[in-house]
């Protein structure tokens, strides 16, 4: 298959590179072509042309209102057999109306949420959830495969985005409530090696407590993943989401409140594992770690976070 892809950012980019270094020569568009070239894809000068040479096209994008406008370019390009892929994370009424779109043209569209952040997406091995025709994922299985461990098909059009949406919502929950915990947990003068053991071995575990903490106790934000900005943005898509199918939806507040308040203290386009200083900063400055250990942990290597 000739591969096309759009959107070549901090996950696009990295998908890409996957392709790349399997053999695949793939055809690239982003508005910054260094982030094309970076991955080791040929840049294409439209859209349109990417479309026109491409037999998959794949999709990374920050949201379904630029997903929406890049379907506006490639709509006149679709075509029978060709297949779009998109691995955003988008509303799923969206994702459904330009579903029937494609299909109008015989082109078929695949919605595929994508989780284990930039380090999974660098090393091939993110999950990936995918909604739209089964027989269609099978033809752009070996495409996917190129940088996912897990494929999972959930339903019709719109299941895949939905069901990212349901874990993103998951991650943000056990992610800020984490963080508060953890600052209670260091004001409280407790040893933060030994609360994380404790927790990790109780009821209270969770992907924060394993993966996350464990680096940012000791000043390694694990540069690389979802800023607060899209965190929230994910989160209140959730919302729409549950109040669309009726679903109340109380526990939703925590994190709204806790990513708007990082974004609110200028960690907007941080990593979302900085809230735990946005709730420090409004518990009297704390911090989990001291100045030393942060310049010594500063990474900015890829890492897992979504």
């Amino acid at each position: 298959m000739r591969i096309g892809f759009v959107g070549l950012g901090n996950m696009g980019g990295r998908m890409a590179a996957c392709v790349a270094r399997a053999g695949q020569e793939v055809l690239g568009y982003d508005v910054r072509e260094e982030n094309v070239t970076a991955a080791g894809a040929k840049p294409a000068a439209s859209v349109g042309e990417l479309v026109d040479g491409s037999d998959i096209v794949l999709l990374s994008l920050p949201d379904s209102k630029v997903v929406e406008a890049v379907m506006a370019d490639l709509l006149p390009h679709a075509r029978p057999g060709l297949i779009v892929v998109d691995l955003s994370t988008a509303a799923p009424d969206s994702t459904v109306r330009l579903h029937a779109l494609l299909a109008s043209r015989d082109t078929a569209y695949l919605d595929a949420g994508i989780s284990g952040g930039a380090a999974a997406a660098e090393k091939g091995s993110l999950t990936l959830m995918v909604g739209g025709e089964a027989g269609e994922l099978e033809r752009a299985r070996p495409v996917l495969d190129l940088f996912s461990a897990n494929i999972f098909h959930c339903g019709p059009s719109g299941a895949g985005h939905t069901v990212k949406l349901l874990n993103n919502f998951l991650n943000a929950t056990a992610l800020a409530a984490t963080a508060e915990v953890m600052v209670a947990a260091r004001k409280a003068e407790l040893d933060l090696e030994t609360v994380l053991a404790v927790l990790n071995a109780s009821s209270g575990v969770n992907f924060a407590t394993l993966n996350r903490f464990p680096k940012i106790i000791h000043g390694d934000y694990l540069k690389g993943g979802l800023t607060n900005t899209l965190m929230l943005k994910d989160v209140n898509l959730y919302v729409e989401l549950a109040a669309r199918l009726g679903v109340a939806s109380p526990n939703s507040a925590g994190p709204l409140a806790s990513f708007g308040l990082a974004r609110a203290l200028g960690y907007a386009d941080e990593i979302s594992n900085t809230v735990v200083d946005a709730l420090g900063d409004l518990s009297g400055g704390v911090r989990l770690h001291d100045a030393a250990a942060a310049d010594s942990a500063g990474s900015t290597a890829p890492r897992e976070d979504a």
